[in-house]
């Protein structure tokens, strides 16, 4: 396989940051390109970052020179990548506007925003749960008038953590989800050394987190139409979101009832045997397992196994019955890899294998 040439969108912030260590020595793709907001025009990443890399690894010194392009000047990309990734942080309006005029000049956009999650057309991907939702890209294309720009897109971070664990559960007629969300702070682009009020403080509040996490599930779970998804009407989910003193990693609490009466050995040989798309292939960032339980009955933990399988993982723990509900066990996944970047590379990865990545040259 030719190598593919990719552009990272919002290379300065915190997911491009990120997405530009796990593309390093990536198989399939290559950074050609780094996009940031025309401040940046112009300098070399490392100049354009300056003390802002906020990352455990060291920049990689193979970008360090590399001249960032501003977003003012994405005519540049059409002959010089075949696919983009966009974590850029503007408005919602002007991000649609510039997904879109991206699309339609024919490059394939992995959106790591929410700007475009609910857009009818516009597939809102998990690679192990929902890969057949990628056939919107037909309907989408039409109404863009392409022929091989699109847009997909990742859904909400923490909802990472819980719907992998609850999505082979589903077939036991998964009637009620009570979840509630302990997000880390770089969910929020920080780190602990720069904000200081989280310091010993949790803050039972993040905005619009608990509506993406009641209805994102939702939709990807939902049934494949010609131009849309018809939501999930199963399970109802209710929500509460927790931002913690917690570098990397979203865990969740979650509490969940059956329309029948099932044994918790059924649960667990579902997350053990749960296969996907994603792994039969044997995508490059697709984890190995998909799903892993810990009988410790103080695990997973953020300290200890938020980087599990290369932090693709889901990692699962203390099921148990619950004398309102019928279960109770708590998941945990990285929300700057599984939740992000990671994840978008891994969708990126699923749609090469389907053939809606494609090489220009």
């Amino acid at each position: 396989m030719r190598i593919f040439r990719v552009g990272i969108l919002g290379a300065t912030g915190h997911v491009g940051q990120r997405f530009v260590l796990l593309l390093q020595d990536h198989p399939w793709f290559e950074i050609t390109h780094l996009i940031a907001s025309p401040r940046s025009k112009g300098k070399a990443y490392s100049e354009a970052v300056g003390d802002g890399w906020r990352q455990d690894e060291p920049m990689p010194e193979g970008v360090k020179k590399y001249i960032v392009h501003g977003t003012d000047e994405m005519a540049l990309l059409k002959d010089s990548v075949d696919f983009v990734f966009s974590a850029v942080d503007m408005e919602k309006d002007a991000l649609i506007q510039l997904e879109e005029a991206i699309a339609k000049a024919e490059i394939p956009v992995i959106s790591n925003n929410s700007a475009m999650r609910w857009t009818p057309d516009v597939p809102l991907i998990m690679p192990e749960i929902n890969p057949d939702h990628t056939q919107l890209i037909k309907a989408q294309r039409k109404r863009l008038g392409t022929k091989r720009g699109f847009i997909v897109v990742k859904p909400n971070c923490s909802i990472q953590s819980f719907v992998p664990a609850l999505t082979p559960l589903r077939e036991f007629g998964l009637e009620e989800v009570f979840v509630t969300t302990y997000q880390a702070v770089s969910g929020a682009g920080r780190r602990l050394s720069d904000w200081p009020e989280m310091q010993h403080n949790v803050i039972p509040f993040i905005s619009g987190e608990e509506e993406k996490s009641e209805w994102e599930p939702l939709r990807v779970w939902g049934k494949l139409t010609e131009d849309r998804i018809e939501l999930a009407r199963k399970p109802l989910i209710s929500s509460q979101c927790f931002r913690v003193p917690v570098e990397f990693g979203h865990m969740a609490a979650v509490f969940v009832r059956f329309r029948q009466p099932i044994e918790s050995t059924d649960i667990l040989m579902r997350w053990r045997d749960f296969s996907s798309v994603a792994g039969e292939a044997n995508l490059p960032s697709a984890p190995r397992p998909f799903l892993r339980y810990f009988e410790e009955t103080d695990r997973p933990q953020p300290k200890y196994d938020v980087s599990s399988r290369k932090g693709m993982g889901i990692s699962i723990g203390r099921l148990r019955e619950d004398p309102i509900f019928d279960y109770k066990f708590v998941c945990l996944s990285h929300n700057l890899v599984r939740g992000a970047a990671g994840g978008s590379i891994l969708t990126a990865e699923l749609l090469v294998h389907q053939g809606w990545l494609t090489q220009t040259k």
